[in-house]
């Protein structure tokens, strides 16, 4: 995932990397059976990009939704859990080869499990850290350094 220059939002670089790694769900999702070296390396590129965004997500994003109050703590807990289901499968499709089964099936799940928690993130959390008023540009600034050193 890209980071740009000029200082981004939270929510303005959160929703450029889901609109990124969607993608390159999309494209992984058009390659054919044959393409296996691509695959791969798409799949590979894809995995990337979730750990550093979850990472940046984890490390900066929910303590400070979590921080800003109580209510956003069940929000939060949920988003934790989707990422952890989400990394256990990332682990899996890193240890596997395109050739094995299975590997187009847990790419495919990777993906909607992505766009299931992209949808919550930015219809319910994003809303409502703009509510809750948080320091969305310091945040994002965070995020892009942090999301920098993980690259």
């Amino acid at each position: 995932m890209t980071s740009t220059t000029k200082p981004q939002d939270a929510i303005t670089l959160l929703t450029a990397q889901h609109r990124e790694v969607h993608a390159m769900f999309e494209k992984f999702e058009n390659m054919t059976d044959r393409a296996k070296v691509s695959k791969k390396k798409l799949a590979d590129e894809i995995c990337q990009a979730l750990v550093m965004h979850t990472t940046i997500e984890e490390e900066i994003l929910y303590p400070a939704v979590r921080e800003a109050t109580k209510e956003t703590e069940d929000m939060v807990d949920e988003a934790v859990v989707e990422h952890a289901s989400a990394k256990e499968l990332i682990a899996q499709i890193q240890e596997m080869d395109p050739g094995d089964d299975l590997y187009d099936a847990k790419v495919k799940v990777l993906g909607e499990q992505v766009d299931h928690h992209v949808e919550e993130e930015e219809k319910e959390m994003f809303p409502k850290m703009k509510e809750l008023k948080l320091d969305l540009q310091a945040l994002g600034e965070q995020m892009a350094a942090r999301a920098a050193e993980l690259q």
